[in-house]
């Protein structure tokens, strides 16, 4: 009997949803030996993460759009998708589309309802699938991982699922974030053409992630030289031209640098190299970025909203993301006080370290043992 694990996010390279399913799966297979089998879409040039090739795998010649709209026809009308994953002792949907299945248990991993929360930051269509898709998602799942507690309490109170049906299981940043040597910061620098000193952002460039705000917030700070350049490394998301009118607009524009491609493997000197990471994010199911900068023993100043608190406690200098003064006290704060940098960059290598995939794994490999028993079968 197989344990099949949705990949599709990563074999697709979506970002935070696609690091989750590589990271966890990679962990779960020494806990799984034979018993692990991967299933995603498989379009054109989409092909799994390094490493994971070995596996066996089930695919379904399908694009994103059609799969997602194919899985919502067929749990309406209660159409199993069993033949496509044989010999099926679970399934795992590792992002938000659960396959229908029939006498099969399944685990679904929410990692957040921003689509519900924060509605006018998400695309109109996608916002549409999700709110009428996600209530029966949860509610067929046999059991949900939520990555934070914050998303959990989210899930309880949007769709009413009950608690004992929703266990949280934290994410964590990848081995490879470590502080870094100096001459492999200093390498990275002048590759990328970075300032001895600068501030970062790290992840996607869309509304939720309030960069217009930092901007307007920093911009008077750099032009007084309180604070450094700013340096923000991401990819560009939905909804993303109202930032990039402002920064074109901006009167400190000389003072961003944006990355464009960015080689994952320069990520961590990248945060080792920062004088802080900052991460003003309106709403986080988890939060991997400030994670990450802290195993780099990178000082972090964050949001005080949703997730966050819980991934970096007092670890982080934080703050209420819809006020800008408080914002720019951080900002100040994190540049003038040597102190508390230092302080700051101790205590984040303790704080990253309590996360772990593998301990992930073990939790994961749990939640299925449970199901499994409680379907009568045998893990």
């Amino acid at each position: 009997m197989t344990i099949y694990v949705d990949i599709s996010a990563a074999a697709h390279r979506r970002a935070g949803l696609g690091r989750y399913a590589e990271n966890l799966t990679r962990a779960l297979v020494p806990r799984l030996t034979h018993k692990l089998a991967l299933f995603y879409n498989r379009e054109k040039g989409v092909t799994l993460p390094p490493g994971l090739e070995h596996l066996p795998s089930r695919t379904v010649a399908l694009s994103y759009k059609s799969w997602r709209m194919l899985v919502w026809a067929g749990q309406l009308a209660r159409i199993p998708f069993n033949r496509l994953i044989p010999d099926a002792a679970l399934f795992h949907a590792a992002e938000h589309l659960l396959m229908p299945l029939k006498n099969i248990p399944t685990v679904l991993t929410v990692h957040d309802l921003i689509f519900r929360y924060l509605p006018e930051h998400h695309k109109p269509l996608n916002r549409w699938y999700l709110n009428w898709t996600m209530p029966l998602y949860c509610r067929r799942a046999n059991h949900i991982i939520a990555v934070s507690e914050a998303t959990r309490s989210d899930i309880i109170n949007a769709y009413h699922i009950p608690p004992e049906k929703i266990s949280v299981i934290y994410e964590a940043a990848d081995p490879r974030f470590e502080p870094q040597l100096h001459t492999v910061v200093e390498a990275m620098r002048a590759r990328y053409h970075l300032p001895e000193q600068y501030l970062l952002y790290v992840g996607t460039i869309e509304p939720r992630k309030n960069l217009v705000r930092l901007l307007k917030v920093w911009e008077p700070l750099y032009q007084a030289q309180e604070v450094p350049s700013l340096v923000i490394a991401g990819h560009q998301g939905w909804l993303s031209e109202d930032f990039f009118t402002a920064l074109e607009n901006s009167p400190a524009r000389d003072g961003v640098l944006l990355t464009g491609y960015f080689q994952e493997t320069d990520l961590p000197a990248l945060y080792s190299g920062a004088t802080a990471m900052i991460f003003p994010s309106l709403y986080e199911g988890f939060g991997l970025p400030p994670l990450e900068a802290m195993a780099c023993g990178t000082p972090v100043l964050c949001s005080n909203v949703s997730s966050l608190p819980e991934v970096v406690e007092d670890v982080a200098l934080m703050f209420d993301p819809t006020d800008d003064e408080a914002m720019a006290q951080a900002l100040r704060r994190i540049v003038s006080d040597q102190d508390l940098r230092t302080t700051l960059k101790e205590k984040s290598l303790y704080q990253a370290a309590r996360f772990s995939w593998g301990r992930a794994a073990q939790e994961t490999k749990h939640v299925y043992e449970q199901v499994l028993s409680s379907c009568h079968a045998t893990p």
